[in-house]
């Protein structure tokens, strides 16, 4: 038996052990693999040359003409599509993937002015670029609020808005959500280990629950932050966080011109800053299955489906059912 005192030291000898097994990924997710090949548009934005990776996947079979361009979210990457990219094109879609600034497999700039404004900005460039004109926007998340913006600044381009849990359905500080100072954000993003984010994820992502298969993107996100350049990656990361919290979209909805759909997984608790709430304040938010059907009212042309007892990500926790019932709302013109 070993001694008690020894126990402490042990321990902490196993957590590095296990530690040390986890991969390290570049500050543009270098040595991650994504499922389709990675294009990079280079463009200037803000007196910086930065670039957006993408993957651009053809239609199998017969192309029904369209495009669409999905979008990730905060703790996601294109990556995190894979299971929606196989069933679109087989759909006969072409898919454009991009990874935004400050995400992923994009630039992660020393210095830059974050709006959902300006990202919509960024997609709009690279989609000029590939010479598409029009499409239809899927939208997770944070990509959610990108997306919105983008609906409202192009609503000419855009056939349909399909929104998958998008966090900006209610205005965080007018509820008494209290803000963190970019610093702040940034001490948090360096705090985190796979530890941290898979916690976090098992709760508000899937309910509770576990798969091995979300493991892989676990491992993407700690992968990134604890890197090389996990300051860089720390400090974009904390000015995003610090844009989703700031910045909100809810007000923007009812001027949505373009035919949308609300995809909500119904225990979703997502609530950007919520963890340090008074308990009355943090009741009174985060709460999907009330938000969804409030905001499918104020949207005009909205159409709501829910995911009954799925949680922030739906395409990922139950992604043949989410598949089809993407599928099947995209249909329409």
């Amino acid at each position: 038996m070993r001694p008690v005192f020894l126990m402490p030291l042990i321990l902490s000898f196993a957590a590095a052990a296990a530690h040390a097994d986890e991969p390290t990924y570049g500050a543009e997710l270098q040595g991650f693999d994504y499922p389709y090949p990675l294009h990079h548009f280079s463009f200037a934005s803000q007196n910086e040359t930065l670039q957006m990776a993408y993957m651009d996947v053809a239609p199998i079979g017969k192309a029904n003409g369209r495009t669409a361009v999905l979008m990730h979210g905060k703790n996601f990457c294109g990556a995190t599509w894979e299971h929606q990219i196989a069933s679109l094109t087989h759909a006969g879609w072409r898919v454009v993937v991009p990874d935004q600034v400050g995400f992923c497999a994009s630039t992660k700039p020393a210095h830059y002015q974050y709006s959902f404004q300006q990202l919509a900005r960024n997609t709009q460039a690279l989609l000029a670029s590939l010479d598409i004109a029009r499409v239809t926007l899927v939208a997770h998340s944070t990509g959610g609020m990108i997306a919105t913006r983008y609906a409202l600044m192009w609503p000419q381009a855009v056939e349909q808005l399909v929104l998958v849990d998008p966090i900006g359905l209610e205005d965080w500080q007018a509820k008494g959500v209290p803000t963190r100072s970019v610093d702040e954000w940034t001490r948090r993003e360096l705090a985190q280990t796979a530890d941290k984010i898979r916690d976090y994820e098992r709760q508000t992502y899937y309910v509770g629950q576990w798969k091995p298969e979300y493991e892989r993107w676990v491992q993407m996100l700690a992968g990134l932050q604890q890197g090389p350049g996990r300051a860089l990656v720390a400090r974009n990361s904390a000015l995003i966080y610090d844009m989703i919290q700031t910045q909100p979209v809810v007000h923007d909805f009812p001027r949505l011109q373009v035919p949308t759909v609300l995809m909500i997984g119904t225990r979703d608790t997502t609530a950007i800053g919520s963890d340090i709430a008074p308990p009355e304040v943090k009741a009174r938010v985060g709460h999907y299955d009330q938000l969804g059907p409030q905001i499918a009212k104020i949207i005009p042309n909205a159409t709501l489906i829910e995911f009954d007892g799925l949680g922030h990500a739906p395409q990922i926790q139950a992604p043949e059912e989410f598949d089809k019932r993407l599928v099947d709302a995209m249909a329409a013109p």
